[in-house]
């Protein structure tokens, strides 16, 4: 049954235009073909990656945060309440009007003061700074190394300045090793991605960059097997250029270099707009939506390829209503971070309760250092 599934699931029609099989594209008179077992390759490699980041944030990253600065904001810890910690470690984290009251009742707090519980666990869990910093800084390096890695591989290739040519002779064309590196490489990365997700900082897009970074693997797994590798190195180059910036305004951002940081993102607003909702749809899907029907009728992996495509381009239209809210807010007021970031939430205890504390936790006690960074 087993051998029948696999069967239909890579059956030529499928995957292959016209009346071309998968015998097509074995190797042979000194051509090479992309094939399912080259992407095995993208496990290992997103393993060193993990290794190497790991490598990066300890050696590089952390040593260049105390180098600027770059301090955790001192936390009020909350205070010992088993009713309370199993209510947010079992229930919910975001208690509603009518379950804070609950508790009041099971706890025998004031209202405000388990409201002020609640904010300083979640804060808890929030990541410091400097994870933010670290990860902005991998981020950064990764893409800056991978997107010069993509010019010298495309450079001088006939088809970065012909959309055309990448059609040319399709499917047999001859895999390079630059192109195989440059797979790897970024399918390994996007990989390790899925893999650190539980411990990466989550922004309020998580659900968004999870469908990303599946879309992205399932778009570079299919255009590896059904060689469609030209337009994948094109996408891929122009997905790296503007994520270069991003993570770079991050970085100076969380340095506190507040107007090189504005600087870079202003840049990056710009280079967003004109690679993701030009280049890539009326360029890129344009080539893969209208050329190919010049050479063949449309088949199962035409659609499934574009649709993958409009996947991606969706989510480039929800990514820059964020950005052209952060411009709005960095013209007219006030740019004060990553609207996609969790932001911490004010932990002071109210005025009334604050009053009644001893004296050595008012002033310049753990309280005003914690407001005050």
């Amino acid at each position: 049954m087993l051998q029948t599934v696999g069967e239909w699931i890579w059956w030529d029609r499928l995957w292959l235009p016209g009346n071309l099989s998968w015998s097509a594209l074995e190797d042979k008179e000194g051509r090479v073909y992309a094939k399912v077992s080259h992407l095995y390759a993208s496990l290992p490699c997103a393993l060193c990656l993990l290794v190497v980041r790991y490598l990066f944030e300890r050696y590089f990253a952390t040593p260049l945060a105390n180098l600027w600065g770059i301090r955790d904001k001192i936390r009020l810890p909350a205070e010992q309440n088993p009713i309370l910690e199993k209510y947010f470690c079992s229930q919910t984290r975001v208690p509603s009007q009518a379950d804070v009251w609950s508790l009041c009742k099971k706890t025998g707090w004031p209202e405000r003061r388990v409201q002020v519980w609640f904010r300083r666990r979640r804060n808890q869990e929030r990541p410091g700074l400097r994870k933010r910093f670290s990860e902005a800084s991998w981020r950064c390096a990764f893409y800056l190394f991978a997107f010069f890695g993509g010019i010298l591989a495309l450079y001088d290739k006939p088809w970065v300045y012909n959309l055309r040519e990448v059609w040319a002779g399709f499917p047999k064309q001859s895999l390079l090793p630059s192109q195989y590196w440059y797979y790897m490489l970024e399918m390994g990365f996007y990989l390790s991605l899925v893999f650190s997700l539980t411990f990466d900082v989550k922004r309020k897009d998580f659900k968004e960059q999870v469908i990303h970074h599946m879309a992205t693997l399932t778009l570079l797994s299919f255009s590896w097997i059904s060689n469609f590798v030209r337009i994948g190195t094109l996408v891929m180059v122009v997905h790296d250029s503007s994520d270069i910036l991003l993570e770079g305004a991050k970085v100076f951002n969380y340095a506190t270099w507040h107007q090189t940081a504005n600087g870079i993102f202003v840049v990056f607003a710009v280079v967003f707009m004109v690679t993701r909702l030009i280049i890539f749809p009326f360029w890129l899907i344009h080539c893969t939506w209208v050329y190919p029907l010049e050479l063949y009728p449309a088949f199962f992996g035409y659609y499934f390829f574009n649709v993958m495509l409009l996947v991606l381009q969706l989510l480039h239209l929800y990514w820059a209503a964020l950005i052209l809210r952060m411009v709005y807010k960095f013209i007219f007021t006030q740019l004060e971070g990553d609207d996609r970031s969790d932001k911490e939430e004010d932990d002071s205890d109210p005025p009334i309760e604050r009053n009644h504390k001893p004296s050595h936790m008012n002033g310049s006690g753990a309280r005003g250092r914690a407001s005050g960074h």
